[in-house]
């Protein structure tokens, strides 16, 4: 049946925020479990592919990192639209970064599909003596966004599983819900009443 694809779910996740912020060490740390630390700035738009398994199910995540600089913005806005989960990632040692999260936020607002899934990361919180973003505020930003929120480090390997497979998970449960949504009668019958309905047709 699903001989000519090795996975039951294909998800677009997208990175963004602030140049600088850690996002393509995230996406190497998640995809590659590696870490550079002299990472080139991203020049429009880098992906990875890593499948995860979820409940069971072989989740194939097509993960998007764009470039955070001013004259890109017009090349990741055609990205959003694609998208089935957008990471907005700040630093925390950064709070001009912070700041902007609310720009990107309208901005997903603006450009992306209804009812994506969006996550809040703050990123380097293993750099404590450099924080000047608290994870109280982070949280408190999160809350007022009404989106999920974590902090990561992509150097230390903090939390960077968690984020994905969080929002991973979240977008399988809307897409299953959605499906349910759509074809109530026709899932029914899908799901395991196909005899006592086939019967009734006969």
């Amino acid at each position: 049946m699903s001989s000519n694809r090795n996975y039951d779910f294909l998800i677009k996740l997208l990175l963004i925020g602030d140049s600088g912020v850690g996002k393509s060490c995230c996406l190497l740390r998640f995809s590659e479990d590696s870490f550079t630390p002299s990472f080139i700035t991203t020049i429009g738009i880098d992906f990875k592919i890593r499948t995860i398994e979820l409940d069971g199910k072989r989740v194939k995540l097509q993960i998007w990192d764009t470039a955070g600089q001013e004259r890109f913005r017009t090349i990741t806005t055609a990205y959003y639209r694609g998208a089935m989960g957008i990471l907005l990632v700040y630093d925390v040692t950064d709070e001009r970064s912070f700041n902007n999260i609310r720009t990107w936020f309208a901005n997903v607002e603006q450009h992306a599909t209804e009812g994506v899934n969006k996550i809040l990361i703050g990123n380097k919180c293993d750099w404590e003596e450099k924080r000047v973003v608290s994870t109280e505020r982070g949280q408190q930003l999160a809350d007022e966004l009404g989106i999920p929120f974590l902090e990561v480090s992509a150097k230390s390997n903090i939390n960077i599983d968690k984020a994905f497979y969080s929002l991973a998970a979240d977008i399988k449960k809307r897409l299953i819900d959605n499906q349910k949504n759509e074809q109530p009668a026709a899932s029914g019958v899908n799901v395991g009443e196909s005899s006592g309905a086939g019967g009734k047709c006969c």
